[in-house]
């Protein structure tokens, strides 16, 4: 089965939004700071709920996004089960213990990617891919096209 995920970014990122740089850059729920990593979302929008949360203000919304789609086989997803899900895995900043899983995955290359549950609606998942897997070569990475917030978004 294929599956698409979805990723938004800022126009002037597009470039660079399958590189995991930005993951590398900053860390995040499932990387630590220097591990590289791509976070997709399993619908669009789930993708802009993620957007949404993390921004510090809403003007930033209004930026320049685009969203890309990228398509890989479900084969070649590892899903961790309930019982490998620390209890603090969406706590807030996040946890060394999420972050270890996701960073530990990411060196091993244990598989392409890994689906997770969404700390922002945790029935719903997020695909983390590994930039630097032997099967990247593999993802369809579709087009950036425009992304825009509904202006009534507000934080």
């Amino acid at each position: 089965m294929i599956i698409t995920a979805w990723r938004i970014t800022q126009q002037i990122h597009a470039g660079n939004a399958f590189t995991g740089i930005g993951a590398w850059l900053e860390g995040g729920r499932w990387n630590r700071k220097g591990i590289h990593m791509i976070y997709t979302a399993g619908s669009l929008a789930l993708a802009a709920l993620e957007i949404v949360v993390h921004l510090p203000e809403t003007a930033i919304l209004y930026n320049h996004y685009v969203r890309i789609p990228v398509q890989f086989d479900s084969g070649r997803v590892m899903e961790l089960a309930i019982s490998d899900i620390p209890d603090d895995w969406n706590s807030h900043p996040p946890s060394e213990s999420s972050q270890h899983i996701g960073s530990s995955w990411t060196i091993e290359k244990k598989s392409l990617a890994l689906k997770v549950p969404s700390s922002v609606i945790p029935e719903e998942h997020n695909y983390l891919i590994n930039p630097f897997h032997p099967d990247v070569s593999r993802l369809k990475i579709g087009e950036p096209a425009t992304f825009t917030f509904d202006p009534r978004i507000k934080r």
